[in-house]
């Protein structure tokens, strides 16, 4: 029997790109108040036009409102609205949008198949240094976003960023929490191996993660990370094919969200499904889609969402 690679054919709608984060390495960000945002008309737009495209994900993904901006009430709402406009299409959405409150959590739990935020790394080094003006970057109120994820039964995806100044024991320490977490509420589905890859819009101006110590990283995740959470590496950050290979020989399993256009990362382009495949096959590896909730978790989700869920896995197709 063949080894199972996943991805998940995902598009992307950005609510708004303004954030009250400075990451040092963001190439996501605009300054708060210069950006129109994602109205529910051109995102109804951008829907039906993917309606017969495969895509399955509904990637909510956007800049951080201060928790006591005035604008923070709306820009909830409409980070809402959209998850239930990609419900009401046929689509799942995932939202990623930075640490929330526990009722905001609890909110968006109704119309999100699953959710994500990034630990990054736990190390409070970094405040001193890349995360120095990003005031929700602060390990423990990420760590905290986890704890309530698992009590809200929300199925959950978060990751490390790799190659912003921390050490190989920040790893450790970082995928250790990860999984004790887990272990307390089973919910945690996936783990993002992310490295740092440069990009244009950037102020870090450093070199990015080494790339071929990614295999690495991957086996000491593996290792540490419970069996039942997948580890998930972005194939448009591994230019190499021989050190894409390594890493799901290490232990990776899924390719993540392929999506027409990277937001995080602009500057680096997805291959097509056909080269992957090709690529994969070479190792008798199938390259499958999956949906943004694993089938481990489905449990987690409210029956209401359970209805928007089941068309998907009942199709032939046998959707991880």
């Amino acid at each position: 029997m063949s080894t199972i690679i996943t991805y998940s054919p995902a598009y992307t709608l950005v609510p708004t790109y303004e954030c009250f984060n400075r990451c040092s390495y963001c190439n996501f960000r605009v300054e708060p108040g210069t950006d129109l945002w994602l109205s529910l008309e051109s995102a109804q737009t951008q829907l039906t036009r993917l309606e017969a495209s495969g895509i399955i994900e509904i990637l909510i993904l956007s800049g951080e409102v201060h928790p006591h901006s005035q604008r923070r009430a709306d820009w909830l709402a409409r980070i809402e609205a959209l998850c239930q406009l990609a419900l009401d299409r046929g689509f799942l959405p995932h939202t990623n949008v930075g640490p929330l409150s526990y009722a905001e959590m609890a909110r968006l739990k109704q119309v999100n198949v699953s959710m994500g935020l990034m630990l990054e790394q736990l190390t409070p080094d970094l405040l001193n240094t890349v995360h120095r003006h990003a005031p929700s970057k602060v390990p423990e109120l990420r760590l905290q976003q986890l704890e309530w994820a698992g009590e809200l039964q929300i199925p959950f995806t978060t990751g490390l960023l790799l190659g912003i100044g921390e050490t190989a024991g920040d790893w450790v320490e970082s995928l250790q929490a990860i999984a004790q977490i887990h272990r307390r509420w089973h919910h945690i589905q996936e783990v993002i191996l992310q490295p740092y890859s440069p990009g244009q819009q950037e102020q870090l101006a450093a070199p990015g993660f080494p790339l071929e110590t990614l295999p690495e990283v991957v086996a000491i995740a593996r290792a540490i990370l419970p069996a039942e959470v997948t580890i998930q590496i972005p194939p448009n950050l591994i230019a190499q094919p021989d050190l894409l290979l390594a890493c799901l020989e290490a232990g990776a399993r899924d390719l993540g969200g392929l999506v027409p256009h990277d937001h995080v990362n602009p500057d680096y382009k997805h291959t097509s499904l056909t080269v992957l495949s090709e690529l994969l096959a070479q190792k008798g590896w199938d390259l499958q889609p999956r949906l943004p909730v694993y089938p481990q978790v489905d449990r987690l989700l409210p029956p209401h969402l359970q209805a928007y869920l089941q068309p998907w896995r009942s199709q032939a197709l046998q959707l991880g």
